[in-house]
């Protein structure tokens, strides 16, 4: 059984552990060439290729605030047809709820002296994070998003088979969630 995550973007993070989180794939896709649509085509048919029909799949959902917000949707929701289509199932996890399950709020600072993160602020802050967390780095953002999608995965599914893991309090809030539906 493998836990998957899949960071879409023009380069998609994709990453595959085995059932004690030890990686079995890590790999940054980004298609054929750099002109649209065959790119984005077989971009998604590269990413489905990985997918194996027992995988645990966990995807980052829509960010709405990205300046490639359209491009990147018809990625994401490309891949997510090319996986119903195979009838795999997914878990839908939302940006902000990836970066909890690490730790990361997108502020830094103290109560009444807060700063907001930005773009490449907070992708330091989630790579440090991951590093804390699991001892993981790789030189691709959307790899080490790929990552903790694949651990928010494997979380989900020792949870609902077992009922049996410790998690940090943030973590398992992250989890409850997505268990309850409302990511």
């Amino acid at each position: 059984m493998r836990f998957v995550g899949i960071d879409p973007s023009t380069k998609t993070g994709f990453v595959a552990l085995d059932e004690h989180g030890q990686v079995l794939r890590e790999k940054e896709l980004t298609g054929i060439g750099d002109l649209d649509p065959k790119r984005m085509r077989t971009l998604i048919d590269e990413v489905i290729e990985h997918i194996k029909k027992d995988d645990i799949v966990a995807i980052e959902g829509f960010g709405f605030a990205s300046q490639q917000a359209i491009q990147n949707g018809g990625i994401g929701w490309g891949i997510r047809m090319a996986l119903d289509a195979r009838k795999i199932s997914y878990i839908e996890v939302a940006p902000n709820a990836l970066k909890k399950y690490v730790g990361v709020t997108g502020f830094i600072g103290e109560k009444g002296n807060k700063k907001r993160l930005s773009g490449p602020e907070k992708k330091k802050a989630v790579k440090k994070a991951v590093i804390d967390h699991f001892k993981y780095t790789h030189k691709s953002d959307n790899v080490i998003d790929a990552y903790v999608l694949a651990q928010i995965a494997l979380s989900h599914f020792v949870v609902q088979e077992t009922e049996s893991i410790t998690l940090i309090n943030y973590q398992s809030e992250v989890i409850d969630t997505i268990l309850k539906g409302a990511i």
